[in-house]
């Protein structure tokens, strides 16, 4: 059994208005539904990098009893097609996205009905881009393939006879997710109010690690499936690349029985312990410290206050005695006034 690529396809960069406008189709067509959203990716290539800059949706319906019934509209894309190259000309038709998140049936089928909206003289071939639009996604949102013919030579039966078939599949590309200047601008005023990057707490870090370690498990998970599926006979034909690749994965894992890198571990350990035990009791003694400074603080001022009372009162008993004089000589002066007009 041989395979050979179509194209020369090396990685697909998605862009950030890719992502939006494939959640707000998928929010607008499909969310609570077991539907999905097809849509039209636009872009450019270079030496087999595709840059993959903006997309459109397109009606899209297929039957979930019969996965061999499916309506695309071509009336609707081309007309959307010819409105694009009438804003920007250097964007060609690089590849279409579904939600998935897995492939279906129709994706081949819809693979080569877009061959025909191809450039004339194009020599790559469109992507099939999946773009997973559920919030509990850890990881990178997409996923990139593209369609390689597998030769088979029909010997399993036994028959000489039998006759070669070629069949198409779908093979991964590295995908990333990339930005130009205006778009990094454009995504970081839509985050101003859902997250600050400039701040970093330790729930946030924990919460990073977690997330880490929880996508390393499912890759591991993934790993050990396929392994299995080989030996219980389920996958026919073993990928030599992903073999290989797990095989340099477990090369390059440290050997942690050395004696000597189990004592470093422990010393190192035991240091980081050190630290954290050293700053709580600093800690501690800095906030005792700082209450006993409150409680003298707080015993000075109370007895402050308490000297400043009885001042106060003589204080004031003496002008009580100073206003009664002044009634007394008040009172007394009118009888003295009559007094004297009666002499």
């Amino acid at each position: 059994m041989t395979e050979s690529a179509i194209g020369n396809i090396t990685n697909v960069t998605v862009h950030p208005l890719v992502l939006l406008s494939v959640a707000d189709h998928y929010h607008r067509v499909a969310r609570g539904t077991r539907k999905r959203a097809v849509g039209v990716l636009l872009g450019t290539v270079s030496r087999g990098c595709i840059d993959a800059t903006n997309s459109f949706a397109v009606p899209f319906e297929e039957d979930s009893k019969n996965p061999a019934v499916f309506y695309l509209d071509h009336n609707y894309l081309e007309n959307m097609l010819a409105m694009f190259r009438k804003v920007n000309a250097k964007e060609r038709v690089v590849g279409f996205y579904s939600t998935g998140p897995e492939i279906r049936p129709n994706d081949l089928r819809i693979h080569g009905m877009l061959k025909r909206f191809l450039p004339k003289g194009s020599v790559t071939p469109p992507v099939f881009c999946i773009i997973d639009v559920r919030p509990d996604r850890q990881s990178i949102p997409t996923t990139a393939y593209r369609v390689v013919e597998e030769v088979e030579d029909g010997n399993s039966s036994g028959s000489s006879s039998s006759k070669a078939e070629v069949k198409k599949n779908f093979a991964h590309v590295p995908s990333i997710i990339g930005a130009m200047e205006a778009e990094e601008v454009g995504v970081e005023h839509l985050l101003r109010d859902i997250n600050d990057p400039t701040i970093s707490t330790v729930a946030n870090l924990v919460h990073a690690k977690m997330a880490g370690l929880s996508t390393l498990t499912s890759k591991l998970v993934e790993m050990k499936d396929y392994l299995q599926d080989i030996v219980d006979g389920k996958v026919k034909k073993v990928n030599q690349e992903i073999i290989a690749n797990m095989q340099t994965i477990l090369n390059l894992l440290p050997n942690l029985n050395i004696e000597e890198l189990v004592r470093a571990i422990l010393v190192k350990t035991n240091d980081l312990h050190m630290v954290i035990y050293l700053s709580s009791l600093i800690r501690s003694v800095i906030a005792l410290h700082d209450l006993v400074n409150n409680k003298i603080r707080y015993n000075e001022q109370v007895e402050i206050d308490f000297d400043e009372k009885p001042t106060a009162n003589v204080k004031k008993d003496g002008n009580e005695e100073d206003s009664s004089e002044e009634k007394k000589e008040d009172t007394e002066t009118p009888g003295s006034e009559v007094e004297d007009k009666k002499q």
